[in-house]
């Protein structure tokens, strides 16, 4: 099992070197990137686009190869620790991940979303922790908006927090 360095995320993001924006992407429809009920924050999809806006787009297993797609799983990981510090200040108050599913642009004969969907899922416990491992379900699809490679969508632990 992973160890437990007692490192707060904010703490584990420093040691990492990984800077969170300080802005999320903002939602491509009549929806909000985080919903909180109860002690649980919903995170909308989010997907592999850079900080300035740019999207890593394509289809992975013929435009992008599976190395660069699990960085752009990483990334849109990245933007969704951002969607969640934009909601509450800091990460110190997310306990860790419960969920994700994680959407691959792949042609169909793509056979490692799975692969891909681990650069998240690394991020997840590296910045969390145990409570960073989480249940997943990971699958390819014939398009995303904006032709983006990887879209993540997210179930999130926090510390006793209420709408």
């Amino acid at each position: 099992m992973l160890k437990n360095d007692n490192l707060n995320p904010e703490a584990r993001l420093t040691r990492l070197g990984i800077i969170i924006p300080d802005r999320p992407q903002t939602p491509v429809g009549a929806f909000c990137n985080v919903r909180v009920h109860g002690d649980l924050a919903y995170v909308s999809g989010q997907g592999s686009v850079m900080e300035d806006g740019t999207f890593l787009r394509g289809k992975v297993g013929r435009d992008v190869d599976v190395e660069e797609a699990r960085e752009h799983a990483r990334l849109v990981m990245i933007n969704m620790l951002a969607a969640l510090k934009a909601q509450f200040g800091t990460l110190d108050v997310v306990r860790g991940a419960i969920k994700l599913l994680g959407l691959v642009n792949a042609t169909p004969e793509f056979e490692e979303h799975p692969y891909v969907i681990d650069g998240a899922s690394t991020l997840l416990t590296q910045v969390f922790g145990p409570e960073g491992v989480h249940a997943r379900s990971s699958f390819g699809v014939g398009s995303l908006p904006n032709q983006i490679t990887v879209e993540i969508e997210g179930i999130f632990a926090l510390e006793n927090c209420s709408d």
